[in-house]
């Protein structure tokens, strides 16, 4: 492939074109040098970088520019020398798996087995990857005891602590201060959106369920936010744009936070869904404004309700779902007890912790952390 650089006149030489076949790139000389792939600039060993870029002066040029097909070579006019390959100007995306949205008809669940997972890398790879794949994935094989979970958790990270302990108990129980603890049942909803930061995973263990009902519910939100933007973009719009508020307050906590229900990146993906109605508190907003969002939440609620969007899984003893609580809106049926009681128990880890964790397994592998491209 013939590789063509130049310093292109006429910006003050702040800007590089690199041609490589069909494709055509335009670097800035102050880009190029902060990542100067050299140990005076960056930490061999870390990647870190060793000089303080903000004070690279801003109208730093390019002097010399030169290519033998596979490394281009640079001059800057503060006498720093670098020298690139191809693949140094072009950083890997953001190392992501697919993200694969689906629906009702979704023919086989993504599982896995607790035991595989804990003694195996690749079996705690194919999870994690899955995990992240679907939002979800259903974990068959885990000790029924209090703290089955543990060992799998303490294979990724640390739990999350919050005023709740560090694996709580979900079941009915007389007088309580959360709906979570009645038969009732839970419509469609993301955990703790009351909290920063929010956490990042559950973790749901059966220990035992009712003999009627108590079916959880799970709809992906990312695909009825798709599905929101392409049928009704103004409520769409509406609900990126509003922030609203989010609380929850007992005897021994205070927790407020804010945001809006469906969250977007710089380039438009939504990367996170918020929505409890228990604890959700829109602010005061202008009526006219609040009416565009009232009726917003409303197409939105209708989507992630609908039963062509939502599978309705029921955990038996020894199950355990691990869900993606940015995008995963996960309820239940209501249920009666004729004996026994409904025990499940329920913990968080956070994002940054079961990210790495996928990463570095990818990577021991010897997958490209690009090799997986994010899709819609």
């Amino acid at each position: 492939m013939d590789v063509f650089v130049e310093i292109i006149p006429g910006n003050h030489a702040r800007q590089l074109r690199v041609v490589e076949g069909n494709r055509e790139t335009r670097f800035h000389a102050l880009w190029l040098r902060e990542r100067s792939p050299d140990a005076e600039t960056l930490d061999p060993r870390t990647g870190q970088r060793l000089i303080e870029a903000a004070t690279l002066p801003l109208d730093l040029a390019l002097t010399d520019a030169g290519c033998d097909g596979e490394t281009v070579d640079l001059t800057f006019s503060d006498g720093h020398r670098a020298r690139f390959t191809l693949r140094d100007l072009h950083p890997e995306p953001p190392a992501g798996a697919v993200h694969e949205h689906w629906d009702a008809s979704l023919a086989i669940m993504p599982s896995a087995d607790f035991s595989q997972a804990l003694e195996r890398d690749d079996a705690l790879s194919e999870m994690l990857e899955a995990l992240e794949r679907y939002g979800f994935v259903k974990v068959g094989g885990v000790p029924l005891t209090r703290d089955g979970m543990m060992p799998l958790v303490e294979r990724l990270g640390p739990l999350r602590r919050t005023n709740w302990g560090g694996i709580a108990d979900v079941k009915s129980i007389a007088d309580a201060f959360d709906l979570t603890m009645t038969q009732r049942g839970l419509e469609p909803h993301t955990d703790n959106p009351y909290r920063d930061p929010i956490p990042g995973y559950i973790w749901l263990h059966c220990l035992s369920n009712a003999d009627s009902g108590g079916d959880s519910t799970l709809t992906d939100g990312f695909m009825a936010a798709e599905r929101l933007r392409k049928d009704d973009p103004d409520a769409f719009d509406c609900l990126t744009r509003t922030s609203t508020r989010f609380r929850y307050v007992d005897d021994d906590a205070h927790l407020e936070s804010e945001g809006p229900l469906i969250e977007l990146d710089a380039r438009g993906k939504v990367i996170r869904v918020r929505y409890n109605n228990r604890t959700e508190r829109i602010p005061p907003l202008p009526p006219e404004q609040l009416e565009r969002y009232y009726a917003a939440r409303r197409a939105f609620f209708a989507l992630i309700t609908a039963p062509e969007l939502t599978l309705t899984p029921k955990l038996a003893p020894g199950e355990m779902l691990i869900m993606d609580n940015y995008r995963l809106l996960h309820g239940r049926t209501a249920f009666q007890l004729s004996q026994g009681v409904r025990h499940l128990r329920q913990g968080y880890v956070d994002r940054d912790t079961t990210a790495s964790r996928r990463l570095t397994l990818r990577r021991q592998a010897g997958a490209p952390l690009h090799s997986l491209q994010e899709s819609a």
